[in-house]
């Protein structure tokens, strides 16, 4: 039988639930009933048969203690040091776990912080001479606690880690999905420049047709492909804009380095950094070193008594998530240069065509279009160098300084 778990006590216990009409007395009676019989913690009724929230049930608890609550959770960094010698058995016995190391006093989550055998078996294992703050918590999360973090060696929790490694797994995955939204933008936008190259291509052969003169009788269709070349151009200027100015917010090349390596700063707390011979190179970037840094980067799994497989697969796989998020912070990088450049590619076209027409061409109502060309050519080499200019340092010699394995 666990430690007090009379009748009486766990109907004090969650007697809040029938304050707060979540049941009735006689429902928490019969429920307080049933799991004496069964031998088996009243929680477990109230939760799985009477269907009542976990956090209401520790809500309950908390109130009926007077003390705060915690609930288990894998994650939690619980210091070595405190699992140092605990018997499991003995814990699972008396229901307490040290979960936390605040200053010098130690966070003890229990089922029933009050009891004064568990506070004395407490300080019995733990050692008197320490201060103690106790957290009520569900049964089943002290068990939980139990069997996570003392399956295997204090300095290696092999379940803790690999639930910490696979959310920032999932946190560069985020990023990654991010940056390939970025790019497919970027694509977006070199589509719409091919309205402006296209348009730009029947304006110029219809100015050179009607400069021509030969064709008379075709003079209308003339004029009909440097109306639709200015209507081509009017749609590529008008969908890039609203692009630019709306949804097609992208960060810009220093954020995305930063939140690149904010991403994967996890590798110096749970990897193994090989500080090794690092080519020093002037003017080397913060995305290059980035990349050395995952480079050097190698799974460091000290012996343990279960999952030492899984875990070293663990660390690995986060290695190689680490590379593919500094590999994608370089194609988008990459992408944004290019739409830049292709900015200045249809820039300068539109400059030399505008040239040319005001060059070969007799002054006519038409130089104002060409005037016109000149100008919005200027503003997109400008904007394609602003783009592209940032871009100009990074190179991809960090991958192949690297090994894939």
């Amino acid at each position: 039988m666990k430690t007090m778990s009379a009748a009486a006590d766990s109907t004090a216990s969650f007697k809040p639930l029938v304050d707060w009409g979540l049941m009735s007395a006689d429902e928490l009676r019969l429920a307080v009933e049933s799991a004496r019989v069964r031998d088996i913690e009243v929680e477990e009724v109230l939760r799985y048969e009477r269907g009542i929230q976990r956090r209401k049930l520790l809500d309950a608890l908390a109130l009926s203690f007077g003390c705060d609550w915690v609930e288990y959770d894998e994650r939690i960094p619980v210091p070595a040091e405190l699992l140092e010698d605990l018997d499991p058995e003995r814990l699972d016995l008396k229901l307490w776990f040290p979960v936390a190391l605040d200053g010098e006093t130690v966070i003890i989550a229990a089922r029933y912080p009050t009891d004064p055998f568990v506070i004395e078996d407490v300080r019995e294992c733990m050692g008197a001479d320490r201060n103690y703050e106790f957290f009520v918590a569900l049964a089943e999360d002290i068990t939980f606690f139990i069997e996570d973090f003392l399956n295997s060696d204090p300095e290696h929790l092999s379940g803790n880690e690999r639930t910490s490694l696979a959310m920032w797994r999932n946190t560069m995955a985020l990023w990654r999905t991010k940056l390939a939204t970025y790019r497919t933008d970027f694509a977006t936008v070199r589509t719409f420049m091919s309205f402006l190259g296209t348009g730009l291509t029947f304006i110029l052969v219809g100015r050179t047709l009607l400069r021509n003169g030969k064709a008379v009788h075709l003079v209308p269709f003339h004029w009909a492909m440097v109306i639709f070349g200015l209507l081509l151009i009017l749609l590529g200027m008008i969908s890039y804009y609203r692009i630019k100015r709306s949804y097609f917010r992208p960060p810009r090349h220093q954020t995305l380095i930063e939140v690149t390596a904010a991403s994967v700063q996890f590798l110096e707390d749970y990897q193994f950094v090989d500080p090794g011979e690092v080519e020093k190179k002037e003017g080397k970037t913060m995305l290059a070193r980035l990349f050395d840094l995952v480079n050097r980067t190698v799974a460091d799994v000290g012996a343990s008594r279960d999952n030492k497989a899984r875990s070293l697969l663990a660390h690995q796989r986060s290695i190689f998530a680490a590379r593919r998020t500094v590999a994608a912070c370089y194609r988008t990088i990459y992408a944004r240069a290019r739409t830049g450049l292709s900015f200045i590619s249809i820039g300068v076209s539109f400059v030399s065509v505008g040239l040319g027409f005001i060059e070969y061409f007799h002054p006519s109502l038409l130089n104002v279009l060409d005037a016109f060309m000149i100008v919005l050519g200027l503003l997109m080499i400008a904007d394609g160098i602003m783009w592209s200019w940032p871009c100009r340092k990074e190179n991809y010699e960090a991958l192949k300084s690297g090994e894939a394995f």
